[in-house]
Parts: structure tokens; sequence; C-alpha cells
């Protein structure tokens, strides 16, 4: 399986499955799944019995979701961008994006 290009932190646009067109920061990433939780996306409802930390109750929560359905947003282009590297004269690798060849890496 090849590296995950998204980040803990990265906005992304859902474009595929029934959340298509949301927008969210990437909460966690699961690289041996290949795949991404994504704030206010994929939210579904947990059944919690009472026990001795709190009370129980329904809880929603998000689900992860498949890398391959996300883009990562750039902020100049304000759209789902696919990405590219690009080597800095530093030496540092940089993700870029491949519209307007922004550095997307903070």
């Amino acid at each position: 399986m090849h590296d995950m290009l998204l980040k803990k932190g990265d906005m992304v646009k859902v474009i595929a499955g029934k959340e298509k067109g949301k927008t969210g920061k990437i909460l966690k990433t699961i690289g041996e799944k290949n795949r991404i939780v994504v704030e206010k996306v994929n939210v579904v409802k947990r059944h919690k019995r009472p026990d001795a930390k709190g009370k129980g109750g329904i809880l929603e929560k998000e689900s992860s979701i498949d890398a391959s359905n996300v883009m990562l947003l750039c902020s100049k282009c304000n759209t789902g961008v696919r990405i590219g590297h690009q080597v800095l004269e530093d030496g540092k690798k940089v993700r870029i994006c491949r519209k307007c060849q922004e550095i997307l890496d903070a």
C-alpha cells in the first residue's frame, strides 16, 4: 500500500458517497486501512449503556471514510485539488497544489 498524502489537520472536500460536497478538517488518519475521520462528516449514532464513568444515551460521533473519497482543499484555489510534491532549495520535501503550484504544507 502506498503512503497516504493526507495528514491530520488538513481541510478536505468529500467528492464521493452520501456525504458528497461537504468539507471539514481531518481529525484522524488510519494509514493501515487507508481511511480518515473528517469533522462533521459520516456522523453515526452509538447507543451507550450507563456505567460508573457516566450516564448512557445515544452518542453521535464521526465514522471513518475512505481516503480516496476526499480531495485536499487548496487555500488559494478554494477547491479540491490533486497533490504534487516538490523539493525546496533547503532539501525539504513539500506538498504542492497541482493547479496553482501553491505550497500546501505550513
